[in-house]
């Protein structure tokens, strides 16, 4: 998974993210990442593109869905938990979050704003 955050990290400076911004959006993905490869089913799918003036990542898996509960569930998990975050960490981490899920599979499209003026080069 390093070389996968490597090259969203590189996908995502050329699309103009960079300091704060950069390392949050990165983790976000990471936390996505990790999500979908233990809780769906061990693999999944990244896709990134540039959209109107914002950077969209989209993960996406065959596990088993997210309970209504925790997708609704938007409060911060308890310092001393252990799991728990992934979902947490990628909204509060990125400028939207979106998520269709159910018994087939789960994908999470989240977007932060980019830099118009390196947006060519993220195309």
């Amino acid at each position: 998974m390093t070389e996968l955050r490597h090259s969203v990290t590189s996908c995502a400076h050329a699309a103009g993210l960079d300091g704060q911004r950069l390392d949050d959006f990165v983790l976000a993905v990471n936390e996505l990442i990790t999500n979908a490869v233990r809780h769906g089913g061990g693999q999944g799918w990244l896709r990134l593109w540039w959209r109107s003036g914002e950077l969209v990542c989209e993960v996406a898996d065959h596990g088993r869905g997210i309970s209504a509960q925790r997708l609704g569930d938007r409060s911060r998990p308890a310092a001393d938990t252990a799991g728990g975050w992934g979902l947490w960490l990628a909204r509060e981490l990125s400028d939207a979050m979106e998520v269709e899920t159910s018994a087939a599979g789960t994908t999470v499209r989240i977007s932060t704003a980019a830099p118009a003026g390196r947006r060519a080069r993220a195309e």
